[in-house]
């Protein structure tokens, strides 16, 4: 019975979700039982560059170093990892599992060539701060529970996050990066086009929509704040910057009339 409950949990996550939990899973717990070597895992430059080991950008992202110092830590890394990404992609990506795929892509690719040359080995932490800082842009206004029965608005949740890691002794270097990269994106995707008007800097390539195509769906949760009407748009129905105008369908007539 239990194991069916947890083969349906485990199907029911979102499909790229699905992938990136399970790499962080799976590959932390084989260095912990020492079934691979850890020191080949983690992302350096001379490693990757001078010996030609090129895997260790994408192992650096699933793999954490398991302690009983870092065990709490990564287990909260895996919650907001499967609850945030969870829900990003079920939301304002649902149905598209490509553009969603798109963003992972850009943000582990910011944080390789931040981690590269700043000697950030894994990229765990800030990977899953620069997914949550996504959501939380999208969903702005919701109220979210933190530990101690705290609730505030998502707009502040990275923000929180980040002070608590740097109290705990943490630095909070990490979530910064996360901060960062998840911004990057949002503004490149969301803020500069609708906003300030400008053209779309960052899109997804067509190989990707060819391998994992859309879906259609009845709707999902959470989207991007509305764009801002511009000033010399023309108020006209026909414009694609106008407000559309109520309609008058009449009062009706009923049935016995």
């Amino acid at each position: 019975m239990a194991t069916n409950e947890l083969s349906l949990w485990y199907h029911s996550i979102p499909q790229m979700t699905k992938y990136w939990f399970t790499g962080s899973v799976v590959l932390p717990l084989l260095g912990r039982f020492g079934l691979i070597n850890p020191q080949y895992l983690f992302l350096d430059f001379a490693a990757t560059f001078r010996h030609f080991q090129l895997w260790r950008p994408i192992t650096a992202l699933f793999y954490f170093p398991i302690s009983p110092r870092t065990g709490f830590h990564y287990l909260l890394n895996l919650y907001f990892l499967y609850n945030y990404s969870s829900q990003l992609e079920s939301g304002h990506f649902v149905g598209r599992p490509a553009d969603y795929l798109f963003m992972l892509i850009f943000n582990w690719a910011c944080l390789v060539l931040i981690g590269l040359f700043a000697d950030l080995g894994f990229l765990m932490d800030p990977m899953v701060l620069s997914v949550l800082y996504v959501w939380c842009q999208l969903n702005r206004d919701v109220i979210v529970n933190f530990w101690f029965g705290t609730r505030f608005k998502a707009l502040y949740l990275p923000w929180v996050l980040f002070g608590f890691n740097f109290i705990l002794g943490a630095g909070g270097v990490f979530d910064l990066l996360g901060i960062l990269v998840g911004h990057l994106y949002y503004f490149l995707t969301f803020k500069y086009p609708q906003d300030m008007g400008g053209p779309s800097l960052i899109g997804t390539p067509s190989f990707l929509y060819r391998w994992f195509p859309n879906t259609r769906v009845m709707g999902g949760f959470g989207a991007p704040p509305p764009a801002r009407p511009r000033a010399d748009a023309p108020a006209d129905d026909n414009n694609a910057g106008a407000v559309p105008r109520p309609r008058n369908w009449g009062a009706g007539r009923r049935l016995n009339d």
